[in-house]
């Protein structure tokens, strides 16, 4: 029964989150939203949530002001006993995404926060689905064909986000005999693939943003790089679907584009040239730029061209990855509801445009 339905969400105000769960509400129209939030100084967590809950769904949405970083999710003990008794679905998606984090605050966030929300879960007699959003970039440093099934077979790591969120993985994965769970792993998340709208001018859109605005054209990384970026309404759809699906209890799934929808560097900078009107971009082999030309760079640019060099190497890797993600378990069971993600160069013009037509974020737009 939908009316039973208590769904505790963690990390609602993100930019995958807010889309989650206006996702959630339309689909389970008799279910009860519980949302985590932390408190902000003067923004308490039920007006963060006012700003993209709908007026008219505002009445089967529950905030709790918490933060996955504290014992008990920040849950005062009254709380903590409510909603664990009531919660029948947990959807975990907080996390940090930032890379320059160090190792000990990305592991408080995404390791410890998510052994707190598993704790959570285990104390809740009701509990009919966990449902763990992790990232398809656990992979590391890997390249090839990554399967749904593998984690850790070695690799190294790229960042502090990737590291983390692998062992928060891990620690996941060695809670699927004791819970009624499943791992989900998108791989870049971008704007919505009808409208293009995104809160987030993040990864693909900073090196974007410049390029476009001709203040670089020089790439070091390789044309032939895989870029395997979603749109957020397909990953929204994906999750709210596989968190009420039996058939996926104690599986990962790929939420990516994989090698039917994915595109090369190459391919999206000849999309993204075209629109515009910029010039070729110069390919530089990654290592050769970032031992000798960088350095020299760095020092004799100045003001913005200096700012680029400097905010660039957080993305640096992200221009040679040579890897490919397996979806077979994702289109298995999404595919037979017409959930299945975009080819990349389908939509990218909507990206550009909405890029533009915001001014990258500065401009707000009342497109929904």
């Amino acid at each position: 029964m939908m009316n039973d339905e208590l769904i505790l969400v963690t990390g609602a105000t993100g930019f995958l989150g807010v889309r989650l769960v206006r996702e959630l509400l339309d689909r389970n129209p008799q279910a009860t939203l519980a949302l985590l939030i932390r408190d902000k100084p003067g923004q308490s967590g039920r007006l963060r949530a006012d700003l993209f809950v709908p007026p008219s769904e505002r009445s089967r949405v529950q905030v709790y002001s918490g933060d996955v970083g504290h014992p008990n999710c920040g849950l005062d003990a009254a709380a903590f006993e409510r909603l664990t008794a009531e919660t029948t679905r947990v959807i975990h998606s907080a996390a940090t995404v930032r890379f320059d984090h160090s190792l000990e605050e990305a592991r408080r966030i995404n390791v410890e926060g998510t052994r707190r929300v598993l704790d959570f879960a285990a104390a809740a007699p009701r509990l009919r689905s966990f449902a763990y959003v992790g990232t398809a970039y656990v992979a590391g440093e890997r390249s090839g064909l990554i399967r749904e099934d593998e984690l850790a077979i070695g690799q190294g790591y790229r960042n502090t986000y990737e590291q983390t969120k692998a062992e928060a993985e891990a620690l996941v994965r060695s809670r699927l005999d004791s819970l009624p769970g499943v791992i989900l792993r998108p791989s870049i998340i971008v704007g919505d693939s009808q409208t293009g709208v995104t809160s987030s001018f993040k990864m693909m859109y900073w090196p974007l943003k410049i390029y476009a605005r001709g203040l670089w054209r020089t790439v070091p990384g390789y044309p032939d790089a895989v870029l395997d970026i979603v749109p957020v309404d397909f990953v929204a759809a994906s999750v709210a679907r596989i968190a009420f699906d039996p058939a996926a209890l104690g599986g990962t799934l790929h939420l990516c584009a994989g090698p039917q929808g994915s595109a090369t560097i190459q391919q999206i900078a000849d999309r993204a040239m075209e629109f515009f009107h910029a010039p070729q971009p110069r390919y530089v082999d990654p290592k050769l730029f970032f031992a000798f030309v960088r350095p020299i760079l760095f020092m004799a640019l100045w003001g913005r061209k200096r700012r680029v060099l400097r905010d660039g190497r957080a993305y640096r890797d992200y221009f040679t990855m040579r890897m490919q993600f397996d979806t077979t378990n994702a289109d298995r069971l999404l595919e037979p509801a017409g959930v299945r993600p975009p080819h990349v160069l389908d939509y990218l013009d909507r990206l550009f445009n909405y890029c533009v037509a915001s001014e990258w974020g500065r401009k707000p737009l009342s497109v929904q």
